[in-house]
């Protein structure tokens, strides 16, 4: 006999679009500054060297963006001092609160050196840098995966994924971001085939780690998969899951097909935006997607995206700062160049 919940409690999100917004950022800020410490070593009039001024602009704004867009979640920003008054370390996020400081700190002082024209102090930085943006990585999946109420999300495989489409989302941002810099300082044709390798390589990357998640399930050694089979029934999972799965085969084709395609008009622009929006909606599906599912019983639990600063505008939001820092930054890399060595 089958049991069917006619009522069904109403329960607010456990996680709200800003926390969407700051993990998405956070994945661009991470991968950005890998990058960015990457391209520091490259040889003069590389392709990497080519491809440094992008990947600076990239972690500009989404260093700046995403804490924005944690303190926004976390609805009294005064809540912040907390972590520091009241230390916790077997709390991942109180360990986030010491570690997100030194990453941004790091993050602005590489985009400061790289201003200055100051190549060496670039790669004194960049040890400290990537171990900050691993930290970083580290921390952001592992506030997921400490969930044990939701099997899917208590898995090591949620870090890894996150990690994977977050910097797969820095590569779409950096194809964006490129096109609004001076012109001396673009990247140029062969930079931009180097930075869809790295996509490939991204993507590639993805699609082995869903593959080993799903023969490690299958195998009955993984309860996340098992909980994603089960999440199935519901449309509000299978909706969100299948419209993110789709995009990504769609980017992925885009990426295929760039070999040929990135010097025409627009390409790179609709490539990057459908890049980042394919990692954004994996965001959506992981935690707002599941957050209709119950934890326990058959009911569905009812959730409407709020309008306000909390769901629709408060996006929009992030998406308008995001804009005005992209505008600043051009502006005042036309105007006052500093000492920033140009892409030559």
């Amino acid at each position: 006999m089958q049991i069917t919940e006619l009522l069904t409690p109403a329960y607010e999100a456990a996680w709200l679009p800003w926390a969407v917004q700051y993990f998405f950022l956070a994945g661009v800020a991470t991968g950005a500054a890998l990058l960015t410490s990457l391209c520091a070593f490259g040889a003069p009039h590389s392709r990497l060297a080519r491809l440094l001024p992008t990947a600076v602009l990239t972690l500009a704004i989404s260093s700046v963006a995403a804490p924005v867009s944690l303190l926004a979640d976390l609805h009294q920003p005064a809540r912040f001092w907390h972590f520091y008054a009241y230390f916790t370390p077997w709390s991942w996020m109180s360990v986030g609160a010491v570690l997100l400081p030194v990453f941004i700190t790091l993050a602005l002082a590489m985009c400061a050196a790289w201003w200055l024209g100051r190549p060496g102090w670039m790669r004194l930085l960049a040890g400290a840098l990537v171990l900050s943006a691993l930290s970083i990585t580290a921390y952001t999946g592992a506030e997921m995966m400490v969930i044990r109420a939701r099997p899917l999300w208590n898995t090591l495989w949620v870090p890894v994924n996150l990690a994977l489409t977050g910097w797969l989302a820095t590569v779409g941002t950096a194809f964006v971001l490129e096109r609004f810099l001076p012109a001396a300082q673009r990247p140029g044709a062969a930079a931009l085939q180097l930075l869809r390798s790295l996509g490939l390589l991204l993507a590639a990357a993805l699609v082995a780690v869903a593959l080993a998640w799903a023969a490690t399930g299958l195998a009955g050694g993984n309860p996340s998969f098992k909980a994603a089979l089960r999440l199935w029934d519901f449309p509000v999972w299978r909706l969100s899951i299948v419209a993110s799965a789709i995009g990504g085969v769609a980017v992925v084709a885009a990426l295929v097909r760039g070999r040929w395609r990135l010097q025409q008009p627009g390409y790179t622009l609709v490539l990057g935006l459908g890049l980042a929006a394919s990692a954004w909606a994996f965001r959506w599906a992981l935690f707002m997607g599941v957050q209709g599912v119950p934890k326990f019983g058959a009911g569905l639990y009812l959730y409407q995206m709020p309008l306000g600063s909390d769901g629709l505008m408060g996006m929009l939001g992030v998406a308008g700062l995001c804009v005005a820092l992209v505008a600043l930054a051009g502006w005042a890399l036309e105007r006052w160049p500093g000492r920033a060595p140009l892409a030559a």
